[in-house]
């Protein structure tokens, strides 16, 4: 298999930190604050605790720490964004006076993400891709008042996981432009974004293993290049692939990484950082000769 080419993309954050995209394969690491996440919910509940873990997955070699507090788990309800806030503010004050890696933070609500800026976040990672149906064009707003990055997932409203009609990723192609002409109408350039296909969301088995197999298509999107994240860690397609628990995928998710970083993937979102970096660079290892 040959590589996919990598996007580049630099950029300079707060405090001095860098953000490189284009040479390597990035690792992000996930840290979930909440008490119902879908694989590790209630573990880092203390925020010593979840401190400790952000250290371990920054000395595992972590290029990028998520920091999530509230769960997207399947069926779930959002909570109010004065609760995640809350929630939050602990763990990113903490984490944000220690941590030297660029900190994204996991939420859908622009005045979360706005508090979130305030406190030391320097990436947005918005699950509806900047179309949360509550609040449109907010979210884009804030991150062109701030100038941050954006990592844009695809997702589809409503609960109907078998209405796309014809082909997922020319939905997901379709999706994106919508996004990308939210950003530029609120002054974030398209520089700025970072798209996510949307694993494990809004997605039969079928379509997941598909977008995974030509995620390639999603990396350029009328003619301009977009750095692509894939988030595949421990999810359920894993899970119902191969018949396992949720603590039993880590196999599948080293699978899913490795293919995703030959097929163009700049960042991989995962949990188990140690074992995905290394599997990742062994790929790397091989295909470059």
């Amino acid at each position: 298999m040959k590589r996919r080419t990598l996007v580049e993309r630099h950029y300079d954050l707060r405090k001095g930190k860098k953000l490189e995209l284009g040479k390597r394969t990035l690792i992000m690491g996930i840290l979930n604050v909440t008490p119902d996440s879908f694989s590790d919910g209630g573990k880092w509940v203390a925020v010593e605790d979840a401190l400790a873990h952000a250290r371990q997955m920054v000395a595992e070699g972590a290029d990028i720490i998520d920091i999530g507090a509230e769960s997207s788990r399947p069926g779930f309800v959002p909570m109010p964004a004065e609760e995640e806030i809350a929630r939050l503010a602990p763990y990113l004050k903490a984490l944000s006076a220690e941590c030297r890696l660029p900190i994204s933070v996991d939420t859908f609500k622009a005045e979360t993400a706005e508090a979130a800026l305030e406190m030391g976040a320097d990436i947005l990672n918005d699950i509806w891709g900047l179309q949360y149906m509550e609040e449109p064009g907010e979210m884009a707003k804030v991150a062109a008042q701030y100038q941050v990055s954006v990592i844009a997932m695809h997702n589809q409203k409503g609960t109907d996981y078998n209405a796309y009609e014809g082909d997922v990723i020319a939905a997901e192609r379709d999706f994106f432009r919508r996004t990308i002409g939210i950003a530029q109408a609120a002054g974030l350039p398209r520089e700025m974004l970072i798209l996510d296909p949307g694993v494990g969301f809004g997605k039969t088995v079928e379509d997941n293993l598909m977008v995974m197999n030509r995620q390639e298509e999603l990396t350029e999107i009328d003619g301009f290049a977009y750095p692509l994240l894939l988030g595949t860690s421990r999810k359920s397609v894993i899970g119902k692939t191969l018949d396992l628990p949720v603590d039993e995928r880590l196999e599948g998710t080293l699978a899913t990484s490795v293919i995703g970083a030959l097929k163009g993937a700049d960042i991989v979102r995962v949990h188990d950082v140690k074992e995905n970096l290394r599997a990742i660079r062994m790929a790397e290892a091989i295909i470059n000769g």
